[in-house]
């Protein structure tokens, strides 16, 4: 399993926007073939930065995911938002405790 981290930092005044987006596309993303979980976080201290967090079955489903129309679409459209370039990081769990 691969986990995707995305940090994305907005505009303010395009917040709103990113949300819709967020709204609108979740599902879709959720849904894709090996994703197994879709989170969005805010940062508590700095509204203007969210992060993405996914899980996603091998990085071939990731790749697929990020070659699809659908990404490029919604990654089109969120890009014109952002107030800084954005961070990505693929990671796998070393350790959890509950």
């Amino acid at each position: 399993m691969i986990v995707r981290i995305v940090k994305l930092n907005f505009k303010i005044e395009n917040i709103p926007g990113f949300e819709r987006i967020f709204e609108e596309t979740k599902n879709v993303i959720r849904g894709y073939d090996g994703c197994s979980l879709l989170e969005l976080y805010q940062d508590v201290n700095d509204p203007s930065i969210f992060f993405t967090y996914s899980h996603w079955e091998s990085e071939d489903h990731l790749a697929a995911y990020r070659k699809s129309d659908f990404f490029k679409e919604v990654w089109g459209r969120t890009k014109l938002l952002f107030d800084d370039k954005p961070q990505a990081w693929s990671v796998q769990k070393v350790h959890s405790l509950n």
